[in-house]
């Protein structure tokens, strides 16, 4: 029994889906002639009571192709120093977009309004790069799947619209946001100008992300997603699996959450873990005092498999493959666990 840990993007369709995605009526999306992908951007828009929606087959194009749509060369977004448009899409804010990124230090990847304001530059002086965007990540990534406040996201909605700032979330996974806060996808269509959604993570499709926003700012996002090499064909396939998960595969993210929560509680037993930082999602962090390669190394000899973040961190990711089977028994191995101490550098 494999049992892999490293991201929820290691999931497979299920049986079920395979045989929606091999029953789909497709046609040519680039000609906007695909039913089943015009079906899942309806739904989707529907769903956060916004005018459109275009399917994008990463996460990453579909952010970068939303900062495209609100700014120009030369000028500059708002996000926190653990941002994935910042540190995990291969530089394409500055590459794509001309545009750089001030950082903010948040906490656990979430920034809060005050900090924003005070981030951006005054449009007056011609010096600094003009501040033209603000992007946050709900749940945060390397925050450990942290789910923001939505009052604070309304805050800064507030000082975006005093300052006439584009506003965009990076929701790659917001499904798992809205179920562990019991939120609604309308309270967010309602707050931002434009929105990324992930198919292929917490939802198990093999591919797949959607971006959201008003008729205004996403007239010109099939001519940049053309321009980003994202124009498809008979995609209706890949967007039937997207429509099977949006039914199937939202509210069973509750199971993942609890599942990480129990990994959280045999890690705080543990006496070589310093600290298992909060766990509200599907996102489980923590740090050793231990030699990290000897504890990814053991584990691995029990095919169990996972990922070190650098600087002493480690991470666990449950997810929709991850059965009840595996975490009996990934929690009994890691509950007889004996790590070794880490050398000391001299």
């Amino acid at each position: 029994m494999k049992i892999d840990l490293r991201s929820d993007t290691v999931t497979k369709p299920t049986q079920e889906m395979l045989h929606t995605m091999m029953n789909a009526e497709v046609g040519d999306d680039v000609y906007k002639e695909d039913p089943t992908v015009n079906e899942l951007e309806s739904r989707i828009a529907d769903m956060f009571g916004m005018d459109s929606a275009l399917f994008f087959p990463s996460g990453s194009m579909a952010n970068q192709a939303a900062i495209k749509l609100h700014t120009q060369p030369g000028e500059q977004l708002i996000a926190d120093q653990y941002a994935h448009v910042y540190n995990y899409e291969g530089g394409g804010v500055s590459f794509n977009s001309g545009v750089s990124c001030k950082l903010i230090n948040g906490h656990r990847g979430m920034v809060t309004a005050r900090q924003v304001e005070e981030s951006i530059n005054p449009p007056d002086f011609y010096h600094s790069p003009l501040t033209s965007l603000v992007c946050i990540e709900n749940t945060t990534n390397k925050g450990g799947g942290a789910c923001y406040d939505f009052e604070e996201i309304k805050r800064i909605k507030d000082i975006c619209t005093d300052h006439n700032l584009g506003y965009h979330l990076d929701g790659a996974r917001l499904w798992n946001a809205l179920v562990a806060k019991e939120e609604s996808p309308k309270q967010y269509g309602e707050v931002f100008d434009t929105i990324s959604v992930c198919l292929s993570k917490g939802l198990g499709a093999p591919v797949g992300s959607v971006l959201i926003g008003n008729t205004e700012i996403m007239e010109k996002a099939i001519r940049v997603r053309k321009i980003l090499g994202g124009g498809m064909r008979q995609i209706g396939y890949m967007a039937a699996a997207g429509l099977y998960a949006l039914d199937n595969h939202i509210l069973r993210l509750s199971e993942d959450h609890k599942r990480a929560k129990e990994i959280g509680a045999v890690l705080e037993k543990l006496s070589f873990v310093k600290q298992v930082e909060p766990i509200e999602t599907n996102i489980v962090i923590f740090i050793i005092d231990g030699d990290e390669n000897d504890f990814i190394s053991k584990m691995s000899t029990k095919n169990i498999h996972f990922y070190g973040m650098g600087q002493g961190k480690l991470r666990f990711v449950t997810h929709l493959d991850y059965t009840q089977d595996m975490h009996t028994y990934f929690l009994e191995v890691l509950s007889s666990l004996k790590l070794d101490k880490a050398v000391q550098n001299s």
